[in-house]
């Protein structure tokens, strides 16, 4: 058995149900308790290994909380407690009409991108950000109201597409900016 394992799950570790809607405050709080409580400072005068344990706490702390507060990495995660594995790099498939939009959108990114046209960068960066909206609450949809795993890995899929065009777009700002 590893030390993650021993410690249970990040949704036990900060005392919060096993579901895909997490509110951020109530998260940031338990983290801050759970740091509180186990942060390395705190151990320093003890012996090495346990201080040692102590830092482990820390870090399986630190990544529950980098997992849990972001939509994709949370759903994974869900995935993964469920024993799903969404085969993110493998399995490509998605609907005709998700990818023919995504196709037009990275058009419109890259002609606005050559034009220097910010405002329109900045139009679809709100959008895609409105889509992404609208997928997270069908993700919470689908692990909390329906418990359907098979649309909730699809989801997943189709919500790393957005957040990949939102990148590309935030760094194409990022440099037309400077």
């Amino acid at each position: 058995m590893n030390f993650s394992d021993a410690l249970g799950d990040y949704f036990s570790l900060f005392g919060l149900p096993r579901r895909y809607a997490v509110d951020a405050a109530t998260l940031e709080s338990a983290y801050l308790d759970v740091q509180a409580k186990i942060h390395p400072d705190r151990y320093a005068h003890l012996p090495e290994n346990e201080r040692r344990i102590a830092m482990q706490w820390a870090s399986h702390a630190n990544e529950g909380y980098r997992v849990l507060r972001r939509p994709v990495p949370r759903a994974r995660y869900l995935l993964h407690l469920a024993g799903i594995d969404p085969q993110i790099e493998s399995n490509t498939a998605m609907p005709a009409d998700f990818l023919m939009r995504q196709m037009l959108l990275r058009e419109a990114v890259e002609e606005a991108e050559q034009d220097g046209d910010v405002a329109t960068l900045d139009n679809l960066l709100r959008e895609l950000r409105r889509d992404a909206q609208t997928m997270e609450q069908s993700l919470a949809d689908d692990f909390d109201a329906r418990g359907d795993l098979i649309a909730a890995t699809a989801r997943v899929r189709q919500l790393m597409f957005l957040e990949r065009l939102q990148e590309e777009i935030g760094s194409a700002l990022e440099t037309l900016e400077n």
